[in-house]
């Protein structure tokens, strides 16, 4: 396991020595001002903009001694299959300043019409359905205060590098396990769900929580059964708020830029059903070097984040199984903390990128778990549990080529101390030929150690028993992504 703490300070000490050292020399993209506003004296009142993603991915993975597979050996968001050519995105949207044309109001809308996590969900039984196109941002920001440009609407909250980074300029097809399941929130399903009628559930108005799901078989799966039982779609790394942000010019070409945010913390949703808010408070500083545009930019990055919140979940047990009653309902609000610091290099032949995070509290258990529970005990309950972890990504981009080398390291430890301890860690390797700035394509391949690691008294806990005979068969996985975006 690895000592976090030395990792924490080890991480801080090299990327601020790094950053101080290349002073005169060394900024990566600054997704907060690029996202929130429009160029001065260049925009135009409304410009077309979006993407097109479609993508094959293949998982090996074999299924349990049972014949049964999980959801990490399914393609998401359906996770219904272990092969498949996917529209994983469609985005359009628009962006610009107000009418008649104000440069001090600048406003962005974007519409996810693809098979993304953002607009598929589960239906409590397990089966995934489309909601069709979604709004995934829609924002105004007012730049008429020196140093405080005010942003309100729904758009991505400060924080972690991977969740601010255009999906058009990702250079791996899949997310690093920390930012997905740690940052990538799913919300818990709705408090109460109507039960079907059963010989368990026979009153007109019984309601009952959302249970878990079993492995299934390929038969079930094939037969239409899926694995997710989240009824709302993820956050998308966003949030509806409103956001006070700015940057300035510092010494030796320094720039630093800050924000913070005060958001209901419901992701792409529109309601505020706990009644609370959630806070982002975001700095960075930039250096520029001379060379490369847009995403592409050459330029060295430190930045830290804060996001702080509350989730309502739902921990009733049913006193009769399936047949819960008023009486049973217990529903409690829970912490919901992240944190993290790193930094990012882009140069013209190589691109480096590190960054540690940490979590407290609302941990995700899996889309079969829905309540955020692998039982209903304490021991495992992801309400309340920590976890944390890192990535770091290197690149090369081939001189006089329009190809590029890649490989990532990423690992996160969930539910740490606790008999239900995981660690997910991977290795990505892949290769991109960038036709241009908005076009490319993506091929990776991806090795996975998925484990339960907790013990009791020493020895692998009764709950690392019943995980690894899921976990421990976990394959390798390959994609190859053709990215469009205008």
């Amino acid at each position: 396991m690895v000592d976090k703490k030395l990792f924490k300070r080890t991480l801080l000490s090299a990327a601020f020595t790094l950053g101080f050292a290349a002073v005169g020399t060394a900024s990566a993209v600054d997704w907060i001002m690029l996202q929130g506003t429009e160029p001065t004296g260049a925009s135009i009142g409304a410009k077309p903009w979006g993407f097109v993603q479609v993508n094959y991915q293949k998982d090996n993975s074999p299924a349990n001694t049972a014949g049964g597979y999980v959801p990490a050996k399914l393609l998401g968001p359906n996770l219904n299959a272990q092969s498949g050519i996917q529209l994983s995105h469609l985005q359009f949207g628009l962006r610009g300043t107000g009418f008649p044309l104000d440069e001090h109001i600048n406003y962005a809308f974007l519409m996810e019409a693809g098979n993304a996590a953002t607009n598929a969900s589960g239906n409590g039984s397990g089966g995934t359905f489309n909601n069709g196109a979604v709004v995934t941002d829609a924002s105004v920001t007012l730049n008429y205060i020196d140093g405080a440009r005010i942003r309100v609407g729904m758009f991505k909250t400060p924080g972690s590098d991977e969740g601010l980074q255009s999906l058009t300029t990702m250079e791996y097809v899949n997310f690093t396990e920390v930012t997905n399941q740690l940052l990538l929130e799913r919300l818990p399903n709705p408090m109460w769900t109507p039960c079907v009628a059963s010989a368990n559930c026979t009153g007109a108005g019984t309601l009952d929580p959302t249970g878990n799901t079993d492995p299934y078989t390929a038969g079930q799966l094939q037969n239409g059964a899926g694995l997710n039982k989240f009824t709302t779609p993820v956050s998308g790394f966003r949030d509806t708020g409103i956001q006070v942000f700015d940057s300035f010019k510092m010494d030796n070409d320094w720039k630093l830029t800050y924000a913070a945010m005060l958001g209901q913390g419901s992701g792409i949703q529109f309601n505020n059903v706990d009644g609370k808010y959630d806070t982002y408070f975001y700095l960075s500083t930039e250096k520029n070097l001379d060379g490369g545009t847009g995403a592409y930019k050459h330029g060295l990055k430190l930045f830290a984040w804060n996001q702080s919140g509350q989730r309502l979940l739902d921990n009733t047990v049913c006193a009769v199984p399936n047949a819960c009653v008023a009486a049973d309902a217990n529903t409690q609000l829970y912490d919901r903390k992240r944190s993290g610091v790193g930094a990012k290099l882009i140069d013209s032949l190589f691109r480096v990128t590190a960054e540690y995070i940490e979590a407290n509290g609302m941990i995700f258990e899996g889309q079969d778990k829905p309540n955020f529970y692998f039982t209903n005990t304490a021991a495992g309950n992801g309400a309340n549990a920590k976890g944390y972890g890192w990535y770091l990504d290197g690149g090369w981009y081939i001189p006089n080529t329009k190809w590029e080398l890649d490989a990532r390291y990423d690992t996160v430890e969930l539910n740490t101390g606790r008999p239900d301890e995981h660690a997910f860690s991977k290795w990505t390797v892949g290769t991109q030929y960038v036709y241009n700035p908005m076009s490319r394509v993506t091929f990776n391949y991806e090795w996975r150690d998925f484990k339960c690691t907790g013990l009791t008294a020493g020895a692998p806990s009764a709950q690392c028993n019943s995980a690894n005979a899921n976990l421990n068969t976990v394959s390798t996985k390959v994609s190859v992504q053709v990215t469009a975006a205008f």
